[in-house]
Formats: C-alpha cells, sequence, structure tokens
C-alpha cells in the first residue's frame, strides 16, 4: 500500500471515529432527556400552572388563560413537559459538546474548559431566571396595561408556552454570550482589540437580535438588548484576563 493510501485510510478512520463519537454523545443527550421527561410528564399541569403564574399575577381579577382547542388542555401541558426535559438535560448537552470539542484543544487550553463548561450552565440557568423573574413581570404589565378600554385579554394557553418557552431558551441562550467572546479571543478567531474597537455594531446587532427573539414591545427588546450588552462586555474583560498570556503558554507548550 503506498503513502498516500495509507494517508487517505487513515483520514477516513479518523472520521469513522469522530462520527461514531458524535453519535454516541447524541444517544447520551437524548437517553437523559427521555430520563428526566419522566417525571416532567407526571408533574406537566404543575410546570404549566408554574410558567403559567408570572401572566396570571397581571390578568384582571376574574380573567384566566383559555384552551381554544379540544386537545390543548392535555397536549400543550405535554409538550411541555418534554421541552422542561431539554431545559433540566442542558448541563448534560454541554458536556456532551464540550466532552466532543475538548480533544482538539491544546493542553493550556483544556485547563479553561472546565471553568467554561460549568459557566455556561449558570449563565444558561441565569438567562431563564432573569427571563422569569424579572422580565415576565415587566412585559406582561406592559401588555396588560396597553389593553383598550372594553377588551377582555384572554390568552390561549398554547400561545403562551410558546412564547414562555421560546423566552427562556432565548435568554438562555443570550446569557452565553461572554463564554463565547472568551472562546473566540482565546481560539484566536477574532482578536480583543477588534472585540472592543467593534463595539457600535456589536450595540446594533444585538438590538436586531433581540427585535427578532422578543415581542415587538420596547420593555421586552431593551430588557434583553441591555443584559446582552453588559455580559459582552463582561466578556471582553474575560478575555482580556484569560487571553493576555496566551503567547507566553503556546511557546512554553511547543517547548
Amino acid at each position: 500500500m503506498t503513502a498516500p493510501e495509507q494517508n487517505e485510510q487513515l483520514a477516513e478512520s479518523s472520521l469513522l471515529s469522530h462520527l461514531f463519537e458524535l453519535r454516541d454523545r447524541l444517544l447520551k443527550c437524548v437517553l437523559a432527556m427521555l430520563v428526566i421527561a419522566v417525571p416532567c410528564l407526571f408533574f406537566a399541569n404543575d410546570i404549566f400552572s408554574w410558567l403559567a403564574e408570572p401572566l396570571r399575577a397581571q390578568l384582571p381579577e376574574g380573567a384566566n388563560l383559555i384552551a381554544t382547542s379540544v386537545l390543548a388542555p392535555f397536549m400543550t401541558p405535554f409538550k411541555l413537559a418534554l421541552l422542561a426535559a431539554i431545559f433540566f438535560a442542558m448541563p448534560i448537552i454541554l458536556y456532551q459538546v464540550w466532552a466532543f470539542v475538548a480533544p482538539g484543544l491544546y493542553r493550556h487550553e483544556r485547563r479553561f474548559a472546565l471553568p467554561l463548561f460549568i459557566s455556561s450552565v449558570v449563565l444558561f440557568y441565569a438567562g431563564a431566571a432573569f427571563a422569569y423573574f424579572v422580565v415576565f413581570p415587566l412585559a406582561f404589565r406592559f401588555f396588560v396595561g396597553t389593553t383598550p378600554e372594553g377588551v377582555q385579554m384572554m390568552t390561549d394557553m398554547t400561545q403562551y408556552m410558546d412564547f414562555a418557552v421560546l423566552m427562556f431558551f432565548a435568554f438562555g441562550l443570550a446569557f452565553e454570550i461572554p463564554v463565547a467572546t472568551v472562546l473566540l479571543a482565546r481560539t484566536g478567531l477574532v482578536k480583543i482589540a477588534k472585540l472592543t474597537a467593534n463595539r457600535g455594531y456589536v450595540l446594533l446587532g444585538i438590538f436586531i437580535v433581540a427585535a427578532f427573539l422578543t415581542p415587538p414591545d420596547p420593555v421586552s427588546q431593551t430588557m434583553m438588548a441591555v443584559p446582552m450588552y453588559l455580559l459582552y462586555e463582561g466578556g471582553v474583560l474575560m478575555a482580556r484576563i484569560l487571553v493576555r498570556d496566551k503567547p507566553e503558554q503556546e511557546q512554553a507548550e511547543s517547548a
């Protein structure tokens, strides 16, 4: 067998091993979600009641959520339980992502993997908590307060669930900005000087993203955009601390 054929065979075997590893890690994620889904399905109605509490607290006295479909009282909590399983399984999902990427990192970069993994999990749930305890009360108070006179606000339970879950995941992912910023700087894809020089474009992009992810009202958009920008600045600060000695570390690694 010639050298080019050997190299091609090694490349194919390496690709197959990566694909098999990716398959195994995806299966672990699915298994974790299925296991977590069992208790979530059992408490599906309780989860929905907890999710709907911020809106119900702002509705006028006697007003409630409604179901516009015969199947909605069953299917909506059922769907919510499956989405809750994904939400609660996020640490396992993020760990599988980190474990899949870690072998491709340098040795001096792997020591940052655990802190970044823990930070990504904490920030994801912090974003969801911020949406539930801060954004929801303010946004729903705004929505209910702008209801025209003579109009009774009657929100469909399925539409509310879709909105609430979108906000949970949107804010959870938005709060990952510091981790993404540090990774971009750490891998050298973006220089820290560019991260600081393009603040204006970043701020504009954040407001555009917030406009797509939130309802068309200034309260929700601002409540997402402002923390996202502050988290971006926090990510730049973390990158300055973690990446400033990268050249020396790379020299030590090569030595």
